[in-house]
């Protein structure tokens, strides 16, 4: 089974939302990269997670969105993310609209993550991300667990990053 395949089959696949996405940031020429778990997956082993967090330059946000729209896309706006998504899939895809992470954008990669070639945030990158994503006290507790598990997948891959992270999560990594 290919890492598409398999994406296919947990996400309930019957649209394959990702290739979707991925075809209107092409189409349109908007700079993105992806943050969050799939970005992790990109730098450790990867583990199975229906989000794929990605971040566009602002100037192409409205673009995108319309592309998107024309595809058949469902659009919701929350106060930080524009959420995309298909009945034929349980894959949510979600661009950030948070301003700091358009830093990141500069130094995304091409990268092949479960099958995708796609631009992913820089290394370092990835872990700031998922270090404010844990540190907000607002998030759901289970989705920051998350956010600290892919913290210590990443410091595990890389051990080197350990030197990085802040007192609070340094002594959950020994």
């Amino acid at each position: 089974m290919t890492g598409k395949e398999f994406l296919k089959a947990v996400s309930n696949g019957q649209t394959d939302i990702l290739q979707i996405v991925l075809d209107i940031l092409r189409e349109t020429g908007a700079t993105y990269c992806v943050i969050g778990g799939l970005a992790v997956n990109a730098y450790a082993e990867p583990v199975v997670s229906l989000d794929l967090d990605l971040i566009v330059v602002a100037g192409d946000l409205e673009r995108v969105r319309q592309a998107a729209l024309s595809k058949g896309l469902r659009i919701q706006a929350f106060e930080h993310s524009i959420s995309l998504s298909t009945t034929g899939s349980d894959l949510r895809i979600q661009l950030q609209t948070d301003s700091r992470y358009q830093a990141f954008l500069a130094r995304g990669s091409r990268r092949t993550v479960l099958g995708y070639e796609m631009t992913v945030a820089a290394l370092e990158d990835v872990l700031r991300g998922k270090i404010w994503a844990y540190s907000d006290e607002s998030r759901r507790r289970s989705k920051r667990q998350k956010d600290l598990a892919d913290i210590l997948r990443l410091v595990e891959a890389h051990p080197q990053l350990k030197t990085g992270l802040p007192p609070s999560l340094l002594s959950q990594t020994d």
